[in-house]
């Protein structure tokens, strides 16, 4: 048997060979280990939409493995007779075949080899599993021509078919082996080949595949066809030989061309490739972030493309398909304004990403640009960033999300415990005259450093309800909120809603960008924050995939965070009650879609980007139009239709009508839940008179009480300058309000005739008579002594209930510009 190995298996002449050698070589066969375990297959995964349809095959090889029981015995058949023909009569050496190629040798015929199935199965394997370890060199010491390789082959053939049985040893080999063109095991290669499983299989797609084993990369019908047709028909006569086909059988067999034969199928390894390119990329990187797929990127890349997983995803086809649709058809891909759109659907009760779609088309972006640079002149509208998602799933940074930011600070005052019915003092502008904020405005660490000029989308101001203001998207009324609340609490509330840059940091501690969403995000982000409110104030975070599974169909548990209760159930029901109100008389009228529904419209400086962002108790999601190239003004573009200025509710709002429209289809009619806050939130508490105080005392007086304070500004009063000259609120306000305090300058001004009687106990303890207060504020109660001015403006205003300062006829004092500070550009947006 050494001899024969020798002067066989290495394919040199026997001459030299002396008894020596073969004892030797039986004594090295005796050393060498038995024990041989085949590693699990390198095989391609899948990755399937929530309807079980392929969105791709991720895999290094393209192999699918399957039981013998699904692979046609016709293929088996050929296979046997051409590799291996008296494979179920021998253990795992043949001597018969070792004879005759030790025969053939010496006589100086063909050099033959006498390697059996089962060899060249366990050849095969240690090759893969060198190769699945990353070991190139152990690889190519699997097939290596040498004598003790081959020693150690023959022991671990014979130690195999000790173990398991023939049926399994072939299905193994015919999973394993290449087909030629880049398929691996018989499955993949049939379906590559053929356009079908190898389940059914005719003999002569049988006889070509089993003759493309011995020299793939020379035989493959797609590369070498005339080579595939000669070694195909080798095969076909081989099987009449053995009796396994009848010469009818045969003939026709030889006859069939091999271009009739194939229905080439390519799968499915890259996104490109995918029917859904753009969700494809974010559910692979998602994959990669996930710990239960391997302690370490390496590993986890391994488990996908090697481990034969089943990913099934949350992306509904047919919405998914709709969507794409809509989104294509109202931005086109190579429109020539260099518009894009973006949306995505989400499930407010789980977070599952059900439809993710955009304007461009999945490739390389080609752009032409004018001779200095600085202008973009063409585009082909394709791109390989997925506008939907964060950077660390193939994203971007995000696009500045305008005044869909306007939510959070609604979400903080109800938090706050003010009511859906409240007021807010709005300090008139309009699209020309801007109202200017300043730094002395500011009470804690989150706004600005110079004048904040803010205008508003047409003229307005005043004592406005929060509707009203809600409805109008009026950006002084918000501006104003969001100062007397406390920046940095909204930006709390940003963060325990999910709400994010798409570099993944905080949305900046900036009041621009935590009133008017000058930052950066993402519709995925904002859509899933937003959808906390459909949630009854519980956010989930986005879920991308429903299960994954191993190949043997054993479920992989992954990490899914679990729903978190992160704002008052009430808090979100009064904030839908004002956010209802921007679609049935708002800017986002364009977005009803005949049930109760909510969103905000969000347009950013200059008409760049434009979104809407609404949600019903079953879905939400965003859309987002923009100029994602030239940050270029969205006038006169033609689009599906030409547009002059384009707003929230120009394009992103009717676009998230008709994906919502069908996001509903079978989806039973549902109200929004109306939920009360809780009397002991809302209850008013006494706020300290600290009328003479200097502000240290004061804010002391108020803390003790349990509001917080903060400099609100300075007005005129007989008291001594720099005492405390008043409040806003004053009375009473729920705990844990914000309170603004304003100072005195010292100066009375000259009083009007007929004179204004002193207002020396302006913030005295107030009397018993006052009445109740509701919500947030006090109910002022008016003398002939005092009037209440907004604590905003430098003009009087009317009471309002939610900001009110009992103060003397006289206005506010203008704080003074900082004379080294940066003047900011005007902010605008609805």
């Amino acid at each position: 048997m050494v001899m024969g190995l020798v002067a066989a298996g290495l394919m040199i002449p026997a001459v030299g060979a002396t008894g020596t050698m073969a004892k030797s070589g039986v004594a090295l066969f005796d050393s060498l280990p038995s024990e041989f375990t085949a590693n699990p297959l390198a095989q391609q995964s899948r990755i399937l939409d929530a309807k079980g349809n392929v969105l791709a095959t991720p895999a290094e090889e393209n192999r699918i493995v399957v039981p013998l029981s699904k692979i046609d015995p016709m293929m088996q058949k050929a296979q046997v007779a051409i590799e291996d023909s008296r494979f179920f009569e021998h253990g795992g050496m043949d001597l018969r075949g070792l004879s005759r190629a030790l025969i053939s040798n010496i006589r100086g015929g063909d050099v033959q080899g006498a390697s059996t199935l089962t060899q060249q199965y366990v050849k095969t394997s240690l090759k893969e599993s060198a190769l699945a370890e990353g070991d190139r060199e152990k690889a190519d010491a699997a097939v290596a021509k040498n004598y003790t390789r081959k020693l150690q082959e023959l022991k671990y053939a014979v130690a195999l078919e000790e173990e398991v049985s023939k049926e399994q040893i072939l299905e193994g080999y015919l999973n394993i082996v290449y087909y030629g063109d880049k398929a691996y095991g018989v499955e993949a290669a049939s379906r590559h080949y053929f356009g079908h499983s190898a389940a059914k299989m005719s003999v002569a797609e049988a006889a070509l595949l089993a003759g493309t084993v011995q020299q793939p990369s020379s035989t493959d019908p797609v590369n070498h066809p005339k080579q595939a047709f000669e070694r195909r028909n080798v095969v076909i006569s081989r099987m009449h030989q053995l009796g396994v086909i009848t010469t009818a059988q045969a003939d026709q067999a030889k006859a069939t061309p091999i271009k009739s034969m194939l229905r080439l199928t390519y799968p499915k390894t890259t996104c490109a490739s995918s029917p859904q390119p753009y969700y494809c990329e974010y559910i692979l990187a998602w994959l990669k972030q996930q710990p239960a797929l391997g302690k370490t990127l390496p590993e986890r890349i391994k488990k996908i493309n090697r481990g034969g997983l089943t990913i099934k995803t949350t992306l509904d086809p047919v919405l998914q398909a709709y969507t794409l649709k809509r989104v294509q058809k109202k931005v086109p891909a190579d429109n020539g304004s260099f518009v894009g759109g973006a949306a995505t659907v989400i499930e407010p009760s789980t977070g599952k990403v059900l439809a993710m779609a955009q304007s461009s088309t999945f490739g390389d972006a080609k752009m032409k640009y004018s001779d200095n640079g600085k202008a973009l002149l063409d585009w082909n509208g394709a791109t390989q960033v997925n506008w939907n998602v964060d950077q660390k799933y193939g994203g971007t940074n995000g696009f500045a999300f305008g005044s869909t930011a306007k939510m959070y600070a609604l979400v903080t005052a109800m938090e706050q415990g003010r009511s859906a019915n409240s007021s807010v003092n709005a300090p008139f502008a309009d699209t020309k005259k801007a109202h200017t904020f300043y730094p002395s405005d500011v009470h804690d660490d989150c706004g600005f450093t110079g004048p904040w000029p803010v205008r508003n989308d047409e003229p307005i101001g005043g004592n406005l309800a929060l509707a009203t203001a809600t409805a109008k998207s009026v950006n002084t009324a918000f501006a104003q909120l969001v100062l007397d609340l406390g920046g940095c609490k909204v930006r709390a509330t940003m963060n325990k809603m999910g709400m994010h840059q798409g570099n993944g940091k905080e949305i900046s501690a900036v009041a621009s960008a935590l009133t008017l969403g000058s930052d950066d995000t993402t519709p995925l982000t904002i859509a899933s924050s937003y959808a906390t409110l459909a949630n009854n104030g519980k956010y989930c975070a986005p879920r991308p995939v429903e299960s994954i599974t191993d190949p043997a169909g054993k479920p992989v548990k992954f990490g899914v965070p679990a729903c978190k209760q992160v704002i008052k159930a009430s808090s979100a029901s009064q904030v839908t009650k004002l956010l209802r109100g921007v679609i049935t008389n708002g800017t986002g009228r364009g977005a009803d879609i005949g049930r109760p529904a909510a969103g905000k419209t969000g347009t950013t400086d200059n008409h760049v980007e434009s979104w809407f962002v609404g949600y019903t108790p079953q879905r939400a999601t965003a859309v987002w139009v923009g100029t994602p190239l030239t940050q270029k003004r969205m006038r006169g573009i033609c689009l599906d239709q030409c547009y002059g200025d384009v707003f929230g509710g120009t394009i992103a709002a009717p676009l998230w009508r008709s994906i919502m429209l069908q996001a509903h289809e079978g989806l039973p009619w549902e109200s929004f839940k109306t939920v009360q806050a809780d009397a002991a939130s809302t209850e008013g508490v006494e706020i300290p008179a600290t009328y003479g105080m200097t502000y240290e005392q004061a804010v002391a007086a108020l803390e003790k009480a349990g509001f917080t304070a903060y400099r609100a500004g300075v007005m005129n009063s007989e008291r001594a300058k720099d005492t405390v000259a008043g409040t806003s609120p004053f009375g009473t306000a729920p705990k844990g309000s914000s309170i603004g305090v304003y100072l005195s300058t010292g100066v009375v001004p000259a009083a009007p005739k007929p004179a204004t009687p002193t207002v020396a106990a302006m913030t005295a303890k107030p009397s018993t008579a006052r009445p109740a207060t509701q919500s947030s504020a006090a109910t002022v109660r008016s003398t002939p002594a005092t009037r209440t001015f907004s604590a905003a403006t430098p003009a009087a205003r009317p009471t309002s209930t939610s900001s009110a300062v009992q103060v003397p006829a006289a206005s506010p004092v203008k704080p003074a510009a900082t004379p080294t500070a940066k003047k900011t550009k005007a902010t605008f947006g609805n």
